[in-house]
């Protein structure tokens, strides 16, 4: 049995609200000591040195998960810090449980406490082995960091000298819910330089970083003793270049520094921000080229590429990539900024493949849907967001759907059969949910009974859509019902494909699938073909998940809808699809019209206003210069940006053979258009990179595949197929 489970948990005897408790342990080590191991988690987030060194290049450890079901704790080397005297000093503040989520049991330890568990594993060269574990023999003092909160920020004071150190209290908590590390771990990545000094008309003193990002400052504090420096960080400026910060409702997000007159480096431990600018008060003489923005985010590998002859579309491409960074946190929030931060289901699960195209998410997403697994409910039911602060039983469509839909684009992506399997109960228990749901619903005037349709249960509909004529709505126009039998049928034939997979039987399942579509063409397709709903939304749902056979109908009424509206008007649940269907119906042009509109509502019309990630909103901020409500107006949100798919898959035409996965069988057949002279793009895939480019010459265009080994590959281009080698291939069309 690992050596951390010998271990007892501690907290302070006391502790004042926010404050970081410094737990510390000395001891000798006698020669010679061969290995030594650190197996180490809080209830907390916390900052690990040995003889005043970093354990560990990663930060915000242990990671987020729901703490009465999961609770990570890590392992590193720490051999060559070892010392014939030490002292393991263990910072540790309150980190995501800042607040009363959890329903932690309040007489071992309260949600505004921290403890800690950890077991130093020390192996000499005959053999013997000691292990130092958290116990009584342990003491705490309260750190210079009196105040940290992951959605306010940190204030630290360089003149609090702690009182002599405390011995700690041992408590009785929980080791059951111990799992290894699973996730990627989060770790600081680039570093940007402040870009631009400005004093803002209010007379504020703004540095511009050019760049929105996740992560936190670093610069050196030179102040006089006792002078207090306040740095607030945020997203916007005003059109009158003010400091705007109301989107972030409660979150402060500050910094705040109390000089001792010494200079000190500066650089939270137990927070992060959200923010492409920073305000700062109390500093003199304050330039850009002092203080650098660090970006932190899940440890993943880079695998996805796109480059193309317009530089809007490359800055979408851009905005695309940096909302997963500043997003992908242990978690995938919503955004990284305002008083929420949560694992949405809805955001992951319209994004997670080009998510898994752009980076390496499966060891990431293998650990969030661990975390789906443990709060699922026992009804099958999905929380709206994973880890959940509310009893929140969920169970909207788009968004409890992730339960299907991300298992099955890991393994379209990986081609791994265990990782399908490890999930498949979690994809079946949610479909069996809605089919429960179906078949127990009562009679409400306007719902029908049929057991077929996911009627009359709380969704939260085609969200943000700007079919409504109040462009603050939220829900859309496309009928909720309507999107939640969709999902149905869609669910249970992804759970059919998973479980062919797995060699599992799926005879019910089938025969499930074929009544909800009949279902639902009874209640939503009228007697032409054409769905009922008139919305992009529904016609995108019902002709992306195959649920009415006759696509010329509802593919001539999404085309009026489209050209008659002059733009898209779908929200969260029409949006991931929108592109594919119009390019799958023989509108592809339509769709390149859509792609590179920079006018309101567009995915450019941001960037046309200074985007350097997604926006939450089409209408974040608008034309006339006056913003969205900040009740719900994040600008680094990434769930527009599953766009990037379609850039891939269709504008350069990397897809997979139906029926395969792991990229074992390519179809190159990317969808050019004159707009451009060039679009490129590569995925590192498990067995090498694909690549696809084409280029535009006259009246020529040039297509060059790479197709890595122990994989087949065909290029179809104007009607005409090609088997590709291995390699690097050319063909002129």
């Amino acid at each position: 049995m690992n050596t951390i489970f010998s271990a007892s948990w501690i907290k302070p005897a006391r502790q004042r609200k926010n404050t970081v408790i410094n737990f510390k342990k000395s001891f000798t080590v006698k020669p010679f000591p061969v290995k030594a191991l650190l197996h180490i988690t809080s209830l907390g987030v916390y900052n690990c040195e040995i003889n005043g060194k970093s354990v560990t290049s990663s930060v915000l450890n242990p990671g987020w998960t729901d703490y009465n079901k999961r609770i990570q704790y890590q392992t590193y080397d720490v051999t060559e810090l070892i010392e014939k005297e030490n002292t393991v000093s263990v910072g540790v503040g309150i980190g995501w449980r800042f607040h009363n989520w959890y329903d932690l049991s309040s007489d071992i330890i309260s949600f505004g406490n921290v403890a800690l568990l950890a077991t130093l594993s020390i192996t000499y060269e005959n053999g013997e082995e000691v292990n130092i574990c958290t116990d009584s023999s342990w003491t705490y003092t309260e750190d210079k960091v009196r105040y940290n909160h992951m959605y306010n920020g940190e204030t630290v004071d360089f003149n609090f000298i702690p009182r002599k150190s405390l011995p700690v209290k041992v408590i009785p908590y929980t080791k059951a819910t111990l799992i290894p590390q699973e996730g990627e771990f989060i770790t600081e990545q680039e570093v940007i330089r402040g870009k631009e000094l400005i004093i803002t008309p209010e007379g504020d003193t703004v540095i511009d970083f050019g760049q929105e990002i996740t992560g936190y400052i670093s610069f050196y504090l030179t102040a006089d003793k006792g002078d207090t420096v306040k740095i607030r960080h945020f997203e916007k400026l005003t059109k009158e270049g003010n400091v705007y910060t109301e989107n972030l409702r409660s979150a402060k997000q500050e910094l705040t520094l109390i000089s001792d007159g010494k200079c000190h480096l500066i650089k939270p431990l137990y927070t992060f921000y959200g923010f492409r600018y920073i305000a700062i008060d109390g500093m003199k003489d304050v330039s850009p080229d002092e203080f650098t923005a660090i970006v932190v985010h899940s440890d993943m590998k880079r695998t996805g590429h796109f480059n193309c002859s317009d530089d809007m579309i490359n800055q979408l491409f851009h905005n695309i990539i940096w909302g997963q960074k500043g997003n992908f946190l242990d978690v995938p929030t919503d955004c990284p900024q305002r008083d929420e931060r949560l694992g949405w289901t809805g955001d992951a699960q319209v994004f997670c493949k080009v998510a898994s195209y752009n980076f390496n998410v499966e060891k990431f997403f293998r650990k969030w849907m661990g975390d789906l697994r443990a709060m699922q409910k026992p009804s099958g039911s999905i929380p709206s967001f994973v880890p959940t602060k509310y009893d929140d039983h969920g169970g909207s469509s788009a968004w409890a759907d992730v339960a299907t839909i991300l298992p099955w684009q890991m393994y379209l992506t990986y081609g791994n059969k265990e990782l399908l399997r490890e999930n498949y109960s979690l994809m079946k228990n949610w479909v069996d949910f809605m089919r429960s749901y179906a078949l127990k619903k009562k009679p409400e005037e306007g719902i029908s009974t049929d057991p077929y349709l996911y009627e009359g249960h709380w969704h939260f509909g085609d969200w943000l859509a700007l079919d409504l004529p109040d462009k603050e709505a939220v829900e859309g126009a496309t009928e909720k019902d309507l999107i939640g039998s969709a999902f149905f049928a869609y669910s249970t034939s992804l759970l059919i494909k998973a479980s062919e997979v797995l060699g599992i039987d799926c005879r019910y399942y089938k025969n499930l699938y074929r009544n909800i579509r009949k279902s639902f063409i009874k209640k939503y397709i009228d007697e032409n073909g054409k769905i009922k709903c008139d919305t992009q939304t529904a016609c995108v749902l019902a002709l992306h998940f195959g649920l009415y056979e006759n696509k010329e109908p509802l593919a001539s009424q999404l085309t009026s809808l489209v050209k008659g509206f002059g733009h898209l008007t779908t929200g969260f649940v029409g949006t991931p699809y929108l592109l594919h269907v119009l390019s799958d119906i023989g509108e592809t042009e339509l769709a390149y019209e859509l792609l590179v509109r920079d006018e309101f509502p567009s995915w450019c019309y941001p960037i046309t206003q200074g985007a350097t990630t997604m926006w939450e909103r089409w209408n974040g901020y608008k034309p006339d210069g006056s913003f969205a409500t900040p009740d719900m107006n994040s600008f680094n949100h990434y769930a527009y940006g599953a766009v990037g798919d379609w850039m891939y898959e269709k504008m350069c035409g990397i897809r997979q053979k139906e029926g395969t996965a792991g990229f074992t069988d390519i179809v190159f057949a990317p969808l050019t258009s004159n707009r451009f002279t060039f679009a490129e793009a590569s995925i590192e895939t498990v067995n090498g990179k694909v690549a696809s480019r084409w280029e535009r010459s006259g009246k020529k265009t040039e297509y060059t595949f790479t197709v890595p080994e122990k994989t087949c590959a065909i290029a179809l281009i104007n009607g005409k197929k090609y088997v590709l080698n291995t390699g690097i291939n050319k063909i002129t069309e």
